[in-house]
């Protein structure tokens, strides 16, 4: 049985990406997937949850940057590389 394909676009949200992670993870409990389709799954899903602890996590720096400026509006550009 053939899954969905999922497309891992830049520019999909957050919101996109779990909507992609949860059909991912609902086709794995099922249990109808042969074991080779199941470890695609997998790894799909682990790349579409690293890509959402990026998203997340640059979120958090920005809002770091604006409650460090005392609450202030002003988005400063940062880097999300270490």
């Amino acid at each position: 049985m053939k899954g969905m394909e999922f497309s891992m676009k830049k520019e999909e949200s957050f919101e996109t990406k779990m909507e992609d992670l949860e059909k991912i993870v609902a086709e794995l409990e099922k249990g109808d997937l042969s074991l080779e389709d199941s470890v695609k799954k997998f790894e799909t899903g682990m790349k579409i949850s690293k890509d959402c602890s990026k998203l997340l996590e640059d979120a958090e720096k920005r809002i770091t940057i604006m409650l460090e400026n005392d609450g202030e509006l002003k988005e400063e550009n940062f880097s999300a590389e270490e």
